[in-house]
């Protein structure tokens, strides 16, 4: 794992989407596609702003998985991250060779929406990831204590109540009580299988998140400690997210 530290956001929303779209020309040149998994978020605004804007990227080879999804919301809901990632990803790029949405066609039963995706992504090996942490340190929506065992690609989690107060806080629901208990989200596992991460954490208050994950021992109550054995991870920080590490200096 690697820890690269922006003056601000825009400029790690830049770096990020840099990082990612060479890797994802490499694995076209190298292999005819490329399987990418994308998140949501605040944190990826300006990396999936600046990913969009990438040359010499042949979409049409690129096959998209969704991190994470809650249980029951409807895609034209305004927190709902497949209208997300439709609007600030998918519209905006040539058709891709795959859009693999987690579906809300299936929400009466979710484990069988896991089982879906679990067929598609076995056979898509991931080329890169791009994830964020949550204030709770969490990946994904696998809040601590995170599963550390599970090899299934995707899981039913249930969110705890500083991940569900982040939604709110953040503006994508009007109160607590419309934040959804339960998700589906990739696991830490699934993950961690990726050749490549690009994380990227802006916002100071990200700053004990990014403390405890990176500057402690692994474990599942920071599940985000877990990158720090990824031998191709870089963490894109900025100065504010960076401020309560030891050596903050980019």
């Amino acid at each position: 794992m690697k820890i690269d530290i922006s003056d601000n956001k825009i400029e790690l929303g830049e770096k990020s989407a840099l990082k990612a779209s060479e890797k994802i020309r490499q694995s076209i040149e190298k292999n005819n596609t490329a399987n990418i998994i994308l998140a949501t978020g605040a944190s990826q605004f300006e990396t999936l702003k600046n990913l969009v804007k990438s040359e010499g990227i042949d979409w049409s080879s690129v096959n998209m998985f969704h991190l994470d999804e809650y249980v029951g919301l409807d895609m034209s809901h305004p927190a709902s991250f497949r209208k997300y990632l439709k609007e600030r990803f998918v519209d905006k790029v040539a058709p891709l060779k795959s859009v693999n949405f987690i579906n809300a066609d299936n929400w009466d039963d979710p484990q069988k929406e896991c089982d879906r995706l679990n067929q598609i992504i076995k056979e898509h090996p991931i080329d890169v990831a791009l994830i964020g942490i949550g204030e709770n340190a969490h990946l994904a929506f696998n809040d601590p204590p995170a599963d550390f065992d599970t090899t299934d690609p995707y899981i039913i989690v249930e969110l705890d109540e500083a991940c569900r107060n982040q939604q709110m806080n953040e503006g994508w629901f009007k109160n607590i009580e419309d934040v959804p208990r339960k998700a589906i989200s990739m696991s830490i596992n699934h993950i961690l299988l990726s050749d490549e991460i690009v994380c990227s954490v802006p916002d100071e208050r990200k700053a004990p998140a990014v403390k405890n994950s990176f500057e402690r021992e692994i474990t599942n109550l920071y599940p985000a400690s877990v990158l720090q054995k990824h031998n191709n991870c870089t963490v894109f920080l900025d100065r504010e997210s960076a401020s309560l590490l030891s050596d903050s200096q980019p």
